[in-house]
């Protein structure tokens, strides 16, 4: 049988924000979203992705391995569940390695194709858009159902799960949509963390390179006071995460 290949935009090989400890992070091709403040529009599609085997990213994670004691491998795009059959065999051989693995997804497949993936990941973390299916829809231009469903069968199987959800002024800013957030995650189990993230502009450049329609040219990041303000919401109603 031939190996299935992947489609990489990128690894890299310190991240510290993306799971705990250091980490491995390969960057998947591909999204079905369209999100406002994408920071990588160039992962939307598979142009310039570079093909590579499972076992060529293992070789290549094993290079650096003594750096990842405390941390592991987190699999990013793009959405990388668009590449589920890719992902599910490479969390498989980190497994067999004993490498702590993390999903990082906007849960946006449909779980029949994601949830191999889900229960073979160490950690998932997940993106929340937004709290209800309007402001999703306009957000990424598609709906939050499969967003949802994501996190019901991560409650189901008992998956660890951090929440991460950005901080846009005037669309995801107000008192509202972070009790909304809440809503959402309250009384859920697998739910570890909740991290509120503020919206930047650093991926500004490739909308133009890109040729698209940037339409968050005079939004400006929240302040560090609205981040508290509303990170004490987070805090207030959900006090263990």
């Amino acid at each position: 049988m031939e190996p299935i290949i992947g489609q990489v935009h990128s690894i890299e090989t310190f991240g510290t924000v993306d799971g705990p400890g250091i980490r491995y992070i390969v960057f998947l091709k591909g999204c079905p979203f369209r999100c406002l403040y994408c920071h990588n529009p160039d992962t939307w599609r598979n142009a310039g992705a570079t093909a590579m085997s499972v076992n060529e990213i293992v070789e290549d994670f094993l290079r650096y391995k003594k750096f990842y004691d405390n941390g592991g491998v987190t699999i990013s795009g793009g959405e990388p569940l668009m590449q589920s059959r890719f992902v599910e065999e490479l969390l498989e051989s980190f497994r067999a390695l004993k490498v702590h693995t993390v999903i990082d997804t906007a849960g946006s497949v449909p779980i029949t194709e994601s949830k191999k993936c889900l229960e073979l990941a160490s950690l998932v973390l997940l993106d929340i858009k937004a709290p209800n299916e309007e402001m999703y829809r306009r957000i990424t231009s598609q709906s939050m159902k499969d967003t949802l469903d994501t996190l019901d069968y991560c409650e189901k199987i008992g998956k660890s799960v951090w929440i991460r959800h950005v901080v846009v002024p005037g669309l995801t800013d107000s008192d509202e949509s972070i009790n909304g957030i809440c809503d959402i995650v309250a009384g859920r189990k697998c739910v570890e963390r909740v991290e509120l993230l503020p919206f930047h502009k650093l991926g500004e450049f490739k909308w133009r390179e890109l040729g698209l329609d940037y339409k968050l040219y005079d939004t400006p990041a929240p302040t560090n006071l609205r981040m508290a303000e509303l990170r004490a919401i987070i805090d207030k109603r959900c006090k263990r995460l």
